[in-house]
């Protein structure tokens, strides 16, 4: 009996050609190297497989894409609404922060790309309503809810990629940097120098996003002409 698998039609139920096997192996190489390396070939290298293999499942990299971006909204746990738009903005960030993290580069996909899904809606959706019932327009809590993707977003991919601005930690290290930077007419960046040389993500992130929501709770209350 002949077991061999022709190249490109694996074997039926092959666990290695499961749409969630795809996704899976595209995020990897979104970790890996960014949104712009995934390919069909790529994800199939990954896999081991044919990359023609793939077009059973998936119907081409716009839509992979696509599905990656809904993968990683879908993956939110949205928290329940207390009624309060501050507290209930703050925490749908901090869902997000939660569930991406492993996966920063494919977060930034969701500023981007179409969403499949229902599920990858719902986060979407968990903030339309908070915007809308806090006083938005339709138009104006899209433009709200895109402002505060690039915040939450932003602030990610700056943790995953962000080394110390001055590229040194130690108080020695920061020490001499600071004096090279004084003989500059560089002042401000001299006086914040310790600062700069430091990040504590958790709190950079927070406080992006209470600056986020206080300007968009700012610009409801504002009276419009």
């Amino acid at each position: 009996m002949n077991t061999t698998t022709r190249r490109g039609r694996p074997r039926k139920g092959d666990a290695r050609l499961s749409r969630e096997a795809i996704l899976t192996a595209a995020l990897e190489v979104v970790d890996a190297d960014g949104a712009a390396a995934v390919s069909m070939r790529t994800v199939a290298q990954r896999l081991g497989v044919d990359a023609k293999s793939l077009y059973h499942h998936i119907d081409g990299k716009e839509a992979l894409l696509d599905a990656v971006a809904g993968h990683v909204l879908g993956g939110i746990d949205l928290p329940e609404p207390t009624g309060q738009p501050e507290a209930d903005l703050r925490a749908i960030a901090q869902s997000f922060r939660t569930a991406t993290r492993a996966h920063p580069q494919a977060a930034a996909l969701v500023l981007t790309r179409q969403l499949p899904s229902i599920a990858a809606l719902a986060p979407v959706e968990a903030v339309l309503s908070v915007l809308r019932k806090a006083g938005a327009s339709p138009e104006e809590a899209v433009h709200l809810l895109r402002s505060l993707l690039a915040v939450v977003v932003g602030s990610l991919l700056r943790e995953a990629g962000a080394g110390p601005a001055f590229g040194v930690t130690d108080e020695a290290g920061i020490a001499h940097r600071r004096a090279e930077l004084e003989q500059t007419e560089l002042p401000a960046v001299v006086e914040s120098a310790p600062q700069l040389a430091r990040c504590d993500h958790e709190a950079e992130f927070a406080f992006a996003v209470d600056l986020a929501v206080a300007a968009t709770m700012q610009r409801l209350a504002t009276p419009r002409r």
